[in-house]
């Protein structure tokens, strides 16, 4: 599956953290957006481990934006949120993902890359400017 869960709530907290002007914590963005804490938190940090967010720690602390909403593509969110580059089939061009390791023999193979670039490409130019 292309999109998770994972993926829907990071785009969701980053949607709210660009529109605030200070750091926001994981309570007060699961309370927000209605998702679980303990879930939400591990999102947050896979994206600031990523370069996507910056943590702040203390009473004041929380999470912003590491850069600008133009400049964070849905292919980098996805990745940071799922810990795997987004495919669409199981059975890809990525030799890590094919569920038989028979990527040059496959009769569909270069349907599924030539169809997995294009997805890749697509989020890759997408940038969470275009879709908030």
């Amino acid at each position: 599956m292309l999109l998770t869960r994972a993926s829907e709530y990071a785009l969701l907290s980053l949607d709210v953290l660009q529109k605030s002007k200070t750091p926001l914590g994981t309570e007060y963005l699961a309370n927000e957006l209605n998702i679980p804490k303990s879930f939400l938190a591990k999102i947050l940090q896979s994206l600031a481990k990523k370069g996507i967010l910056v943590s702040h720690k203390g009473a004041h602390g929380g999470f912003v934006l590491a850069k600008a909403v133009e400049e964070i593509s849905i292919q980098e969110i996805i990745f940071a949120a799922e810990g795997k580059k987004p495919v669409v089939f199981d059975c890809t061009s990525y030799l890590e993902t094919c569920p038989n390791g028979a990527i040059g023999s496959c009769a569909i193979s270069p349907f599924l890359a030539n169809f997995q670039n294009r997805i890749d490409d697509f989020l890759n130019g997408l940038m969470l400017s275009d879709i908030l």
